[in-house]
């Protein structure tokens, strides 16, 4: 939200007040509170009214420090809270002298400086990283004419996408940034990965990944200075991310206080471990959730027919297959959603079910919170008090989706209860995962069970609809067995996976669009990422969805699914021998390089779930040192260890960055000096997957089914470790068990390679050089690198 006009103007109808002075400050064990004026006190008759702000920074643990600010304190506090892990007790170290006082918590500090300069200035390690100084912190009024005129051009949107907000006031921070310093993360940004000169609107909308919109918000941004930022409020936080004021960062929510973490590390991934420490960690997704998804897509016509059909034809062409999903019209048209199979399309759902399993398919269905007027559940919803109310007390209602749609209130318990037994009901019929479509279409010009504020509700609502569906599944499956496929997400929605981009169109832009939404996500504390395999809007000519089969196969995972046509390979390209670079053989040779990797990737996996880290992440998390890597948005780490550079145009190119060291082509076998960008020429068999110098990736012995046995006969293959280098793996079992550990040291033109005992046996391999077999009785071996 702009509020300047250049340096010394404000834009008409507002008043600004900025912190001037640090009046009076206050040390306790693991706090410093402020009293800031907004005009330098020389006198005692300054003190006689005018604004002040409280202003209060806690170190709450190591290398994290909690920023509040406010004018007024006596709002009302009925907006919903994100469930933060926030510890209490931390002891900080404060000093204090006449000029300034400073608090540490670990290696980070704040400095305030007192008397009549403000200044205030966060830093690692001794390095300042960031501040608010002159003209930052504020707090800004609007003068009634103009709330007026701006809520009036609101009321035409104020069902879903723009609020009529009641507020005539704001608290805005703004942070500095430094020379060269660029900003990532708010979620799903389908814009630029480099946020720097945005506005970025903190407000969940069914935009689709061609606009600004996004359907996960998240108020926290990543600096490649090695800090984050996280501003803990669910409302409409408004960024200006070197914008109206190039130096800086923005941050403006509406209302009388506005609060914020301020997170530090020697690296970003540190980073992110922190601000996952704080809103959690990823669940870890089930092995078979790695697999292959095909759907029905949307609108298509499909029956059981069609289904038994799509899956014979995949298991003929030998294309693995591991998940099948059921999109809306698994229920009946204008019903939904009522949790009833139409059985005049699947007239023996059960019988379908069990038939998927027994050829080891898990199943998936599609939902939304939105139950049709039409549904056998509205009338119970409306006289039990379950959906969502206007002011008068009637059921809030909408056409936009399904007729006179009613939305269901998760702030009521028994609500959410009613709404998960339904999860659990479909899962005892033989329901695995459920994908949790929409959440972004939430008014708030309506009233909530709990009395909390729509407003603020509109982002969060998606977090207690998400929850909701996890903890049923996870209750029915157990824990590491529940898997969703969500749209919408906020604050903490990582722990729910696995998130997927939203409507993308059959064009190469779109897979662009929907790698930077990925790699923005996952800058912003979520761990695993996918996308509609061959984009969902539109058909894709058959260069496309082969150059997106591959993308989407070297992404956390893995779905078929389009909106009014068939993802089948088959509706492409036929698999004709002729043409070994047809869609069928194009999808099943990265099905099988994905399953052959997934010793490597369930590990990865695991970690993901372990640290916040996430698992496709973008090359600035791994490499902020590089200073060609900061603006790399074409690329990705899949992992720690490989490097994925999708192909998005028809002319088969890539164009890669490689930083230091020797990377290896896993499917080519090529070698590659890195310091420089390299340009390929891939084959629709091939695509840039390098393997960092240094490392080890195991390799399973991967049939048909991502779940089987990753250490008998596996092959791991230690790529490029430079003299006196070490590098280790571990693969753990599908069910996250830690089997074996796996060490390589290099000494001159030999290898040692070391192995936890394990009874199963597999192979060590120095890339272009001896191989051995280890297990049983064997834990050590010599190789040599020639």
């Amino acid at each position: 939200m702009k509020f300047s006009d250049g340096l010394w103007l404000q834009k008409k109808g507002y008043q600004v007040y900025y912190a001037s002075q640090a009046y009076e400050v206050v040390c306790t064990e693991n706090a410093v509170s402020v009293f800031a004026t907004t005009t330098p006190i020389y006198n005692r008759a300054m003190t006689l009214g005018g604004v002040t702000l409280e202003i209060t920074y806690t170190a709450v643990a190591e290398d994290v420090i909690k920023v509040h600010i406010v004018h007024h304190k006596g709002t009302l506090k009925n907006q919903p809270k994100f469930e933060l892990n926030e510890l209490t007790g931390y002891k900080a170290q404060i000093t204090e002298d006449e000029q300034s006082v400073t608090m540490t918590a670990g290696k980070t500090s704040v400095r305030i400086v007192k008397g009549f300069q403000w200044d205030v200035a966060f830093s690692y390690d001794g390095k300042r990283l960031t501040g608010a100084g002159w003209r930052s912190t504020s707090y800004i009024e609007e003068d009634a004419f103009h709330a007026d005129a701006r809520r009036n051009l609101q009321r035409d949107d104020r069902c879903f996408n723009d609020p009529v907000d009641p507020h005539n006031a704001f608290i805005r921070e703004q942070l500095s940034l430094d020379v060269g310093e660029q900003i990532y993360g708010f979620g799903e940004k389908f814009t630029t990965f480099v946020k720097n000169g945005q506005n970025v609107e903190i407000w969940n909308a069914d935009g689709g990944t061609c606009s600004e919109q996004s359907y996960k918000s998240i108020p926290f941004y990543l600096s490649s200075r090695g800090y984050g930022v996280f501003v803990n409020s669910p409302g409409k936080v408004s960024y200006e991310v070197a914008s109206d004021t190039v130096s800086k960062v923005s941050m403006t929510l509406p209302g009388e206080e506005i609060e914020y973490f301020f997170f530090a590390g020697s690296n970003l991934e540190e980073v992110l471990v922190k601000y996952t420490e704080l809103t959690g960690k990823p669940a870890l997704p089930p092995a078979e959730s790695f697999g292959l998804w095909l759907s029905t897509s949307f609108t298509t016509d499909y029956n059981e027919e069609t289904v038994n059909e799509f899956v014979d034809g995949m298991f003929q062409r030998d294309i693995p297959l591991r998940m099948f999903h059921f999109d809306c019209f698994w229920m009946k048209a204008w019903e939904w959603t009522n949790f009833e199979w139409d059985r005049t399309a699947f007239p023996d759902p059960e019988g379908l079910l069990k038939r998927l399993h027994d050829r080891k398919l898990g199943v998936c269905v599609w939902i939304n919170p939105y139950i049709s007027q039409r549904s056998r559940l509205f009338d119970e919803g409306t006289e039990k008090g379950y959906f969502i109310r206007n002011k008068d007390g009637s059921v809030f209602q909408s056409d936009l989706w399904q007729p006179g749609m009613a939305i269901v209130d998760f702030t009521n318990p028994e609500a959410y209860q009613w709404f998960g037994d339904h999860i659990r009901a479909l899962c005892r019929m033989g329901v695995d995962a459920i994908k949790t479509d929409f959440g972004e279409r939430i008014p708030f010009d309506c009233v909530y069970h709990d009395g909390s504020d729509p407003i603020m509700m509109h982002n969060y609502y998606t977090y207690l609809y998400n929850k909701c569906v996890f903890e049923a599944l996870e209750g029915e499956k157990g824990k590491d067995h529940a898997v969703l496929f969500a749209r919408s997400a906020t604050v903490g929605g990582q722990k729910f996976p696995v998130h997927w981009g939203g409507d993308c169109s059959a064009e190469f832009t779109s897979m662009a669009e929907t790698l930077r939404g990925g790699l923005s996500l996952c800058a912003s504390g979520f761990g695993f990422f996918s996308h509609d395999i061959g984009g969902f809007e539109q058909t894709a000519t058959a260069d496309v969805y082969k150059r997106w089969c591959a993308f989407g196969l070297l992404s956390t995972h893995s779905r078929l699914h389009g909106s009014t046509s068939y993802r089948v390979p088959w509706a492409y390209e036929e698999d004709d021998p002729a043409n070994p670079e047809n869609a069928c053989a194009v999808l099943r040779f990265f099905v099988k390089l994905k399953g052959r990797l997934m010793p490597y990737l369930f590990a990865q996996a695991v970690k993901t779930h372990e640290t916040g880290i996430p698992m496709m992440r973008p090359m600035v998390l791994s490499y902020a040192d590089d200073p060609a890597v900061p603006t790399l948005d074409r690329q990705y780490m899949l992992g720690d260890d490989l490097l994925c550079a999708p192909v998005m145009n028809a002319d088969g190119t890539a164009d890669v960055y490689l930083p230091a060291g020797t990377w290896t082509d896993i499917i080519t076998g090529e070698t590659f000096e890195g310091g420089r960008f390299i340009r390929r020429k891939c084959s629709f068999l091939e695509m840039p997957v390098l393997a960092r110098p240094d490392s080890i990736i195991v390799y399973g012995d991967f049939v048909q089914d991502s779940v089987y046995d990753y250490v008998q006969d596996a092959e791991a293959v230690i790529y490029s470790l430079g003299d006196g280098k070490t590098a280790e793996a571990k693969i753990y079992d599908s069910e996250a068990k830690l089997i074996v550990t796996i060490t390589a040291a290099r000494s001159g033109d030999t290898v040692k390679v070391t192995a936890t005992p394990t009874d199963k046996t597999f192979t060590v391999r120095v890339f272009n050089g001896q191989s051995a077999v280890l297990g049983g009785s064997v834990t050590e071996a010599i190789l040599s690198t020639k």
